[in-house]
This record gives structure tokens, C-alpha cells and sequence, in this order.
């Protein structure tokens, strides 16, 4: 028996170390043209490949098949759930990690090297855990329609608050932030933020305000409490909205005042029309063939001579993305990016003006580095609230999104629209205003 038990345990650490050989020899080809030593890969038995003149981060390789299951099949997909299921983990630099990932799956291999590669892999075990994630998405319906836009939006966002204040900011500002310097702290520029849209609206005292997509309420409770007018924010989260309603009590503001309505922006019934509206991370939920009906939505809702704030990511008109994406599987289902030439078009035929775009992409970097700095602080919470692999989807999904901004692959638009009267748009010469220092009433 204890032969038997002795040969077995010889037989493991042979395959075992063939299993390292393997890796080691796909690691080499699969990073033989890579330009900088700035990372090292860490096996399951705990010997170390590569040099690294300065160690950004450390890829932990968890069992001997795990580079089998990564590159198979290379895809942002693929490589994303390998990680999410453990095939893998990042210690240090994550982000730094997803360059090297984009790195790899740019890389335009011949045909011989592919079957060579291809050839290597199937030399390493299949191991690893089973793919399953505890939330599936499980959305029925035709997409976009009313119904399964209420799944998707659940599927994200009502998760406890609890985990999203583990990296959000005191108001639970969840889109991009507005940062004067580089030094700013995520709180300021959220407070910048909220009071740069105001200014951008140029709010005034009673004017009628929509927020569509009011997340947890922050921008309506912002601009009822500095700016005086009457707000209304709709949402498709039920958890969002009971938030919201709670702060908005907290901050002593009454229904007339500040309210927030479990509401799809294509069924909103109200009697007046808004004098502005602002729409504050929410297109990018909308769906390219229902841009359309999303603008005549809003010119309805607006009234003439009102303003539209639309902050919202697009996708650089360049970029082709190479296979299926790891955002659109496990965070954003459903959801739908398109170039800022698309955006600006629909609008137009919907009959609103143009006034102003800018770009934001390096605030989202910004922002983005500052949420997943805060998350891996609070990793254990983060799992206490959820799961691991929720942790991990989320820790993945921030450092790839801001590569892609930081690289120009995605871009943060604020677009400034109207509903002309006659040609006439009532707004000021210039927007000197937008940069007072004093605002509010």
C-alpha cells in the first residue's frame, strides 16, 4: 500500500514538473517579441519565469492546466474568465497586467506559430474549476425591449449599495468624475462633477429638472439642495430608487422638491414638459436602433428652448474589437457603445441642436483608478458582500476599462443639446459661465 501510495505521489510531481517545461516553453513563444521585463509568472508549485528589471505585477499561475484554458481559445473573453474562475489571479498592478493581455491578443500569429502554439497546449492538462457564476443572467425577451431592459438593469445594479460604497463616494456617484488637477480626490471630483453639469444646464431657481437614470440620486439632490429647482429622477433599479428616496429624505428635501420614480424613460407620463433633462451614464444601456426613439423621447419631454446634457461613453470610430467581450458577458448585458458621429447624427434628425461636445476620456482614467484602488482595499469586504467571483469580475472590469480609455479605445462625451424655438436656443454667447467659481443660488 504504501508502495502504491509512493509511486503515485512520484508519477504526480513527474507531471507535475512537465506540466512547469510546458508552460515555461509557451510562455517563451508567447512573449518572445514582448518589448519591456515588467512582469513575472508565479506556478502553482511556486518557481518563478521571467526577468523583471522593474516587477509591475505577478501572474499566479493556480493549477497546470491553467494556461490551456487561457489560450486555447485566446479572446478578451476567454482570458477573462480564466481569471474570474481562478484559472489565475494578478498580484500587484492589475491594470499594468491588462496591457500585457491587449499585447497578446494584437499580435497578428502566423499560421505555423498557431499550430505550434496550439500543439504546445495540448500538452497541458485539463484542469480547473467548472465555468458557472452564481448570478446568471438568464434575460428573456427580444433585447431592449421594456421588460428585458428591467433584467439587465437588475443584473447590475442591484447589487447591495453596501458593495458599491465600498469604492464609490459618499453620494454614490457612479459615472465618470471632473477633476480640476490630477491630485484631486475621488469625493471632490464627484462634488465637481455634479456641479459642473449644473452649471453646464444652467439651472435656475423652480425650473423643472429630469435625470434620466438617476442612479442613487445623487445629481437630483444636488441640484434641488444648490440650485432650487424641482427635480425628478427614474430609474430601473428597485434598489437604486429605494436609496435614493432615502437620501432624499435624509437631506430634508419634500416630494414637490426631489423625487424618484421606479420608471422606463419610454413610459414617463407627465403633464409638463422639463426645462432641462440630463442623462448621466445611462445611453450607454439604450441600444443603437433604439437611439432614435430615445432623442424623439427626450425633444418630447423637453420644453422649447430647454437644454440636454448627454453623458455618455462611446467607442473610437477606428477601433474593431477582436472577439466577444468580457464586459458585455458578465457586467453590462446588453449594453450597447457606439461612435460619438453616431450619437451626434441621431440627435440632429430627432430635431435638437448640437451646442457643445467634450471629451472626458482622461477624467474616466482618473476615476476608474480611483475605484479600483479603493476595491482591492476592500477586497474582503467585497467578497463578504457578494462573492469572489464577483469581486473578481469587478476588479477586472475597472482596470480594463481604463486601459481602454487611457488608449482612446473608448471616449466620455458630454454632449450639449436644444430643442430650438423658431432657430432660437436662448443661450449665451460664450461659456465662461460654466468655469465660475460661484454656483448656485
Amino acid at each position: 500500500m504504501l508502495a502504491e501510495h509512493s509511486i503515485r505521489i512520484s508519477q504526480e510531481a513527474i507531471a507535475a514538473e512537465k506540466s512547469v517545461r510546458v508552460s515555461i516553453d509557451l510562455l517563451e513563444h508567447l512573449f518572445a517579441s514582448y518589448p519591456y521585463h515588467d512582469f513575472q509568472v508565479r506556478f502553482w508549485e511556486g518557481s518563478i519565469w521571467g526577468r523583471a528589471n522593474k516587477c509591475r505585477f505577478v501572474l499566479v499561475l493556480k493549477h497546470p492546466g491553467a494556461l490551456r484554458n487561457m489560450f486555447l481559445s485566446p479572446s478578451e473573453l476567454t482570458l477573462g474568465e480564466s481569471y474570474i474562475f481562478n484559472d489565475f489571479d494578478i498580484e500587484g498592478d492589475i491594470e499594468a497586467s491588462v496591457a500585457v493581455a491587449d499585447f497578446l491578443l494584437s499580435q497578428e500569429q502566423a499560421l505555423s506559430k498557431k499550430l505550434y502554439l496550439t500543439t504546445i497546449l495540448g500538452r497541458l492538462p485539463a484542469t480547473g474549476r467548472p465555468r458557472a457564476v452564481r448570478r446568471q443572467l438568464g434575460l428573456r425577451g427580444a433585447v431592449h425591449s421594456r421588460h428585458r431592459d428591467q433584467q439587465a438593469i437588475s443584473y447590475h445594479y442591484d447589487l447591495p449599495p453596501e458593495f458599491y460604497s465600498l469604492f464609490l463616494d459618499p453620494r454614490m456617484v457612479y459615472s465618470c468624475a471632473y477633476f480640476r488637477t490630477a491630485e484631486d480626490g475621488l469625493d471632490e471630483a464627484q462634488e465637481q462633477k455634479l456641479d459642473y453639469i449644473c452649471r453646464k444646464l444652467r439651472l435656475c431657481p423652480e425650473e423643472r429638472l429630469l435625470d434620466v437614470g438617476c442612479g442613487w440620486g445623487a445629481l437630483i439632490i444636488h441640484a434641488a439642495a444648490h440650485y432650487g429647482v424641482k427635480s425628478l429622477g427614474i430609474t430601473l433599479s428597485t434598489v437604486q430608487a429605494e436609496f435614493a428616496r432615502q437620501q432624499i429624505r435624509e437631506a430634508g428635501l419634500d416630494d414637490d422638491r426631489c423625487r424618484v420614480e421606479l420608471c422606463d424613460y419610454r413610459q414617463l407620463k407627465t403633464k409638463a414638459q422639463f426645462d432641462k433633462i440630463a442623462s448621466v451614464g445611462m445611453f450607454e444601456h439604450v441600444g443603437e436602433d433604439l437611439l432614435p426613439e430615445y432623442f424623439s423621447r427626450i425633444y418630447d419631454l423637453l420644453r422649447p428652448e430647454g437644454v440636454f446634457l448627454n453623458h455618455g461613453i462611446a467607442y473610437s470610430a477606428t477601433h474593431h474589437r477582436h472577439g466577444p467581450s468580457f464586459t458585455d458577458r458578465y457586467v453590462f448585458p446588453d449594453g450597447e457603445l457606439v461612435p460619438i458621429n453616431t450619437t451626434l447624427r441621431t440627435a440632429e434628425f430627432s430635431a435638437l441642436e448640437v451646442r457643445d461636445v467634450e471629451s472626458l476620456r482622461e477624467h474616466y482614467v482618473m476615476t476608474l483608478h480611483r475605484w479600483l484602488e479603493r476595491l482591492e482595499r476592500h477586497a474582503d469586504n467585497a467578497r463578504r458582500l457578494t462573492d469572489d467571483t464577483t469581486y473578481r469580475i469587478w476588479r477586472l472590469y475597472m482596470a480594463g476599462s481604463a486601459h481602454a480609455f487611457r488608449t482612446g479605445r473608448l471616449n466620455l462625451y458630454q454632449t450639449m443639446l436644444v430643442k430650438p424655438e423658431s432657430g432660437r436656443c436662448a443661450l449665451p454667447l460664450t461659456r465662461e459661465d460654466w468655469y465660475c467659481k460661484q454656483a448656485g443660488y
